[in-house]
């Protein structure tokens, strides 16, 4: 026996421990649902917070997009005029969100 390695049990067995393909042990399904817990209680209070951020960065973008249209300078308009097809569908929700009862563009009347 040159070189070759004796076959161990597992090897013998036909295949390495853990795979049969059946269903994971009792202890590993409580394991995952005491993680999935532990993961929703660090990540609930933060929820709203992100959200929030999320939706005032994007008002941000929308008025860059739009300011050029409601007569602010805007140095990226050649860039941004690609997006505004785009942002259309969202721009009744973001002027309602900025405290503007109707549209401020004078050409789009969306309400």
């Amino acid at each position: 026996m040159t070189g070759s390695p004796m076959p161990g049990p597992v090897a013998a067995a036909g295949g390495a421990a853990g795979q049969g393909g059946g269903p994971p042990p009792p202890r590993l399904g409580r394991w995952r649902q005491a993680m999935e817990l532990l993961r929703e209680f660090y990540v609930a209070p933060y929820r709203g917070a992100i959200a929030r951020a999320k939706r005032e960065e994007d008002d941000v973008f929308m008025l860059f997009v739009y300011a050029e249209l409601m007569g602010v300078p805007n140095p990226a308009t050649y860039y941004t005029l690609e997006l505004q097809p785009i942002l259309m569908e969202q721009f009744h929700d973001w002027h309602l969100r900025m405290g503007m009862e109707h549209s401020p563009l004078d050409h789009f009347k969306c309400c």
